[in-house]
């Protein structure tokens, strides 16, 4: 499997960091590379990325390091969240866990009770129909009968 990360370069002291394509199996300072995507400089900050061929490399399934898709994501090259990438003691890292899992069922009931107040509003909406419906033909009836009363009293009296 292919993985784009990053590969140190340099001097003791002032770090450089190559964008790479290379075999997740093979070690990024021994192995060999399949294409240089870009470098990271991080003493001046300056970055520079290959959007093309990373765009390439992904789409034949290179996937990113977590710290290269958090760049490429800052630099929109591609869309969606960063990853959190520090690391948390094992019982911070619970607490995280349970924090996401909360968020999800929150999300969850927030999705459901919109769905219940759509299908109660659709309900309501039916019953005012059925209830205008009703209505003009009861006053007809009603209008008429009064009519067939009149008639019937003017003759008999």
């Amino acid at each position: 499997m292919l993985t784009i990360r990053l590969t140190r370069k340099g001097k003791k002291n002032q770090p450089f960091f190559k964008v790479i394509v290379i075999d997740k199996r093979r070690t990024a300072s021994g192995g060999r590379a399949i294409e240089d995507l870009g470098y990271v400089n991080p003493l001046t900050k300056k970055k520079s990325f290959n959007k093309e061929r990373i765009q390439y490399w992904m789409s034949k399934g290179a996937k990113p390091s977590e710290t290269i898709h958090n760049w490429l994501v800052s630099e929109k090259i591609i869309d969606g969240k960063k990853i959190h990438v520090s690391k948390f003691s094992k019982k911070k890292q619970a607490e995280v866990d349970k924090a996401k899992v909360d968020a999800v069922a929150a999300e969850k009931a927030k999705i459901e009770a919109e769905a219940k107040a759509k299908e109660d509003a659709i309900a309501a909406k039916k019953a005012e129909a059925e209830k205008v419906e009703v209505k003009p033909a009861a006053s007809a009836e009603s209008s008429s009968e009064p009519k067939e009363e009149s008639k019937e009293e003017t003759p008999v009296a």
